[in-house]
């Protein structure tokens, strides 16, 4: 069986490892709360512990779940053939309201989708994915099929 690795753009991969310096620079602040809940006695009645203990074990949590982003990323560049791929904007014309849109197509874990970032994985993403411009796209979608012009790809 092949290892899965986790595909996304050079600034996604930037995003994750900001968002681990700065849980790395919190943890030790955590840690002195929770010293500070359990000095004050009985641990069964304190609900100070509680939270703090359950808030160094997200924080633990969310720091192992990053490491595993980066760990199994695989940075894609895009394509400069015109061909729609990860790190490619992309514009596109919903043909039943005539509405013009543009997106990048990015990894699972940097979607934004108002910042105008959308997965490769959903369903619009999977149907331009390879695409060429220009081209009439049908995208199937849980609720519909909806047919999109591929009118732009940088």
């Amino acid at each position: 069986m092949q290892p899965y690795f986790n595909k996304m753009t050079q600034n996604g991969y930037d995003q994750i490892s900001t968002e681990i310096e700065q849980l790395q620079q919190e943890k030790p602040q955590r840690i002195k709360v929770l010293q500070a809940a359990r000095a004050l006695g009985d641990l069964s009645e304190n609900a100070e512990y509680s939270s703090a203990k359950r808030d160094l074990h997200h924080l633990e949590s969310r720091l192992r779940y990053l490491n595993k982003q980066l760990q199994y990323a695989q940075i894609i560049t895009p394509k400069t053939d015109g061909s729609v791929d990860i790190g490619n904007t992309v514009t596109l014309e919903f043909l039943d309201d005539h509405e013009q849109v543009t997106y990048q197509l990015v990894g699972k874990e940097e979607v934004d989708v108002g910042a105008g970032k959308i997965s490769t994985a959903s369903p619009l993403g999977q149907a331009i994915r390879g695409q060429r411009s220009p081209a009439v796209i049908t995208v199937t979608a849980p609720a519909a099929t909806y047919q999109v012009k591929l009118l732009q790809v940088k």
